[in-house]
């Protein structure tokens, strides 16, 4: 032992020393997190930036990173009211200020009599500030038509994706075969497939119906949990409404057969969100999960356990980099309940600043309040645009051979199918790549646009997509469209 302890010792003393943490001795299941929407594309969209600065001559004079949901980064401008409020808060020597109108300053005097020691840089309850919780419950009660919302059940969150990694934390247990399995939607976004390979968690796939503008279809869940159930535990069901990447909007009578479902089979549902503002499509309207689940009455609005998610990230808002989020639960046990509670506060609280958006976007000017005109001008401006640019998108992609494109009926994005030459496909595997991945890599280094690769979200065997989101500005839009579409016609001619 002591011969053996020396040895070490001259390692170490010869700068030998072996690290205690490598890729061989580190948590296999961060080795197992992939996270396509910052992955290796978005990695060398931001090389090819730092060489156009450098001088470097390219065949484009800028990237377009049309890979994320990151309004303001695409120059969406924000909404005036919020931050106004918000640099009221930050800033309160600005209430004496004549620049300000005085329901902004109101707002902000509300806002910081809730906080400790009335300061923004105070921490607040693990839950989140209990007025801003209070104006949640209203802004859902008002959303849903009157249905209660209780702000014992709301938790504000650092954006959505703590909250929904907060759910999934509590939902994971067992080992082998006893596994938890997670329902998630194919195409998925990519925060479930990392969070629950963090877990160590059983992904469970279920498709959605690309032939009919990526419809749910309850046979397709039906089909996916049989098969899961022979070496998993599936406890949880995932929805995205309005849908990323694929932009459906769910019917109020999927909405019901889903919660069925759910409750026939005893699993949790999961209800991602974020996009209720974003809808589009003629037709389309968003649909709570909770509104539906309470209207469906016993045992459904009792019994059938549900989280809810939302954010101030999307939106007519985009406020992605304040991280403002919450999470509404219905009909949780009241010891898991405070379970949630507990993991809340080993994480101290959301951010403030973002709290302080979430407040107002739940509770926006009122008709009578000064600054009500423009609030609803900039909102309803932001929303038509994104609307336009949704319409665009497919009627640009639809008339190109070989890409398809289903409507946006609401979200940030189109998800459109893209034709791949057999020589193509054979290229992508000589290189190691998944072959919308070749496709993706090509075109950013030809025309500067970075999109996401379809197999970074999920997609049938065989099919090749890519995500790219409506959010750059309309005069920036079209001609990224008809480049797009040009460099796929260009790249089926040199792979045919």
């Amino acid at each position: 032992m002591a011969l053996r302890t020396g040895d070490h010792s001259q390692a170490a003393t010869n700068g030998l020393k072996e690290k205690v943490l490598t890729l061989d001795t580190m948590n296999p299941c961060v080795r197992k997190v992939e996270y396509a929407v910052r992955g290796p594309i978005v990695l060398r969209a931001l090389e090819l930036e730092q060489e156009l600065r450098q001088g470097v001559k390219k065949p484009f004079t800028e990237v377009i990173r049309a890979n994320i949901g990151d309004a303001q980064a695409m120059g969406q401008t924000p909404i005036t009211f919020l931050r106004q409020v918000l640099a009221l808060c930050v800033h309160p020597d600005l209430l004496n200020s004549p620049d300000f109108p005085d329901d902004a300053k109101r707002r902000a005097e509300r806002i910081l009599q809730a906080c400790g020691g009335h300061s923004l840089g105070a921490y607040s309850i693990s839950s989140g500030t209990q007025l801003i919780r209070e104006d949640v419950a209203r802004y859902i009660e008002r959303r849903d038509g009157g249905i209660p919302a209780d702000p014992n059940n709301i938790f504000l969150s650092t954006g959505a994706s703590d909250a929904i990694v907060t759910l999934l934390k509590l939902l994971v247990a067992g080992e082998g075969g006893t596994r938890t399995g997670v329902l998630i939607p194919i195409p998925q976004y990519p925060l479930y497939s990392a969070a629950l390979a963090e877990l160590n968690a059983v992904q469970v796939d279920y498709y959605l119906d690309e032939e009919r503008a990526w419809a749910l279809d309850v046979a397709e869940l039906r089909r996916a949990l049989l098969q899961a159930r022979d070496h998993c535990r599936p406890r949880a069901l995932c929805i995205i409404n309005p849908g990323n990447p694929t932009g459906q909007v769910q019917t109020r009578e999927c909405i019901e057969a889903v919660i069925r479902f759910a409750f026939e089979e005893g699993l949790f549902l999961l209800a991602d969100e974020v996009y209720q503002d974003n809808v589009y499509a003629e037709g389309s309207q968003f649909h709570s999960f909770k509104k539906v689940l309470t209207e469906m009455g016993p045992p459904y609005a009792t019994r059938q356990e549900l989280a809810s998610f939302h954010s101030v990230s999307k939106g007519y808002m985009g406020e992605c980099g304040f991280r403002g989020g919450y999470v509404e639960v219905v009909n949780m046990d009241a010891a898991v309940q405070q379970q949630m509670q507990k993991l809340r506060s080993v994480r101290l609280c959301p951010p403030t600043p973002g709290q302080v958006l979430l407040d107002v976007a739940v509770s926006p000017p009122a008709p009578s309040d000064p600054s009500f005109a423009q609030f609803q001008a900039e909102r309803r401006a932001v929303l038509a645009e994104l609307a336009a640019k949704a319409k665009l998108t497919e009627q640009v992609f639809n008339e190109a051979p070989g890409i398809r494109c289903n409507p946006v009926q609401g979200a940030m994005y189109s998800f459109p199918r893209v034709q791949l030459p057999p020589r193509a496909v054979q290229r992508a595997q000589e290189l190691g790549l998944a072959p919308d991945m070749f496709f993706c890599l090509r075109l950013l280094e030809e025309t500067g646009i970075c999109v996401v690769p379809g197999s970074g979200f999920g997609q049938r065997e065989g099919t090749y997509h890519f995500r790219m989101t409506i959010l750059p500005p309309m005069e920036k839009l079209r001609p990224l469209l008809e480049t797009l579409s040009q460099f796929h016609a260009k790249f089926t001619r040199e792979y045919s």
